[in-house]
């Protein structure tokens, strides 16, 4: 029996999954983040959540301890055709990495022409038109974009505090904030963030906090234009379009999104994934 693996990379938790020739999945497994902002030439951040994730998608498939897969396709969230830290070692004949986008894609679409946004900590699209012809937009990174991504969700909501009591005004989500941090003021958990004691992925956390509507609007708005971007340099007009990642699984988000998309796109096909990125990953190292 010949074995395929599929990791999806990303900034919150890393994840990967083993299957057969015939695409049957065996096992998947979960370690923690593996995107390479900030990390240095001895880094083993990637390597680790990658070996980390394998080995317990092989122990749940009950594989031996030598099982060898024949191609395994990472996809690494800012892959830009480099590792920047130690380079990851997998059981497999062929190891290959490409942007976590890339996956997305494939398991939304499975090879076939559209647009995929995803929206987790970070936000990203990618499209393919069926011509040989592809595009990457967004995905510049916390400082620079991921627009409508969790990350940019509470960066929206924590400047907005800070400017209402910058004003001397009662921010109608600063407790909110203060209370999902345990933070005492506001100048307290922007120096913890600063200092490294709230990390990127914890402060994104905060678009699972109730009481948001007013930035889950925006956020999918944010998405609604990356799509229609995405779309015009795809030379995609109608789509179709899948939105992925964990900001858009919610059924108010879903719907934010589809009406955002309708007033921005009105032609635009939305449709749901085929799979997630895991499942696109394994559909690449199978077919490439």
């Amino acid at each position: 029996m010949k074995l395929y693996g599929g990791i999806d990379a990303g900034q919150s938790r890393t994840v990967a999954a083993i299957a057969d020739e015939t695409g049957r999945e065996l096992g998947r497994g979960e370690a923690g983040p593996a995107d390479e902002i900030g990390q240095d030439a001895n880094s083993t951040r990637l390597r680790d959540a990658l070996r980390a994730a394998f080995d317990k998608a092989a122990a749940a498939a009950q594989l031996p301890a030598d099982a060898h897969c024949e191609r395994i396709v990472a996809g690494i969230s800012g892959y830009e055709g480099r590792v920047y830290g130690r380079a990851p070692e997998l059981p497999c004949g062929e190891l290959v990495f490409v942007h976590d986008a890339v996956i997305a894609h494939a398991g939304a679409f499975q090879g076939a022409a559209g647009v995929a946004v995803i929206a987790g900590t970070g936000s990203v699209a990618y499209g393919a038109n069926g011509r040989g012809e592809s595009v990457t937009v967004g995905g510049w990174g916390y400082l620079f974009g991921d627009e409508g991504s969790a990350f940019w969700f509470a960066r929206r909501a924590i400047e907005d505090a800070i400017r209402d009591e910058d004003a001397g005004k009662k921010s109608p989500f600063a407790q909110a904030l203060l209370n999902h941090f345990g933070s005492a003021s506001l100048h307290a958990l922007v120096r913890s963030f600063y200092a490294g004691e709230i990390t990127r992925t914890t402060l994104a956390e905060l678009a699972k906090e109730p009481g948001g509507e007013r930035y889950a609007q925006q956020c999918a708005q944010a998405l609604a234009d990356l799509a229609v971007r995405t779309m015009a340099r795809a030379r995609l007009p109608a789509g179709p379009l899948a939105f992925l990642g964990g900001m858009t699984k919610s059924a108010a988000m879903k719907a934010a999104i589809a009406s955002a998309v309708e007033e921005a796109a009105p032609h635009a096909k939305l449709i749901e994934p085929a799979g997630d990125a895991v499942t696109g990953a394994l559909f690449l190292a199978r077919t490439r």
